[in-house]
């Protein structure tokens, strides 16, 4: 039997690395965001399940940040939002035998 497990993304928290895909749990209010392209203004929010890539980590204060860049289908950044590690999970495309 063939599955993906969630539970080994969410294992896998800790080793967030640049170049990550993402997913945000719940939705990410447009205080929050730095939108790159003027069509997107007119947003409250990016809706949960809305994938990015993490380009950049940051610690402060003691706890870890991300900065992560939201791109459309043609591959144009929208928006950026720095995001803590219990706002998003971590796609994990590796195929896990059961």
């Amino acid at each position: 039997m063939l599955n993906f497990s969630i539970i080994n993304a969410y294992k896998n928290m800790t080793n967030i690395l640049n170049l990550d895909t993402v997913a945000i749990i719940n939705p990410i209010s447009k205080e929050r965001l730095t939108l790159v392209e003027p069509a997107y203004q007119s947003i409250k929010s990016l809706p949960s399940g809305q994938v990015g890539t993490v380009i950049e980590v940051y610690e402060r204060e003691g706890e870890k940040q991300y900065l992560v860049e939201f791109s459309d289908n043609q591959g144009r950044e929208y928006a950026m939002a720095i995001l803590k590690e219990h706002e998003f999970l971590v796609l994990n495309y590796d195929l896990n035998v059961a």
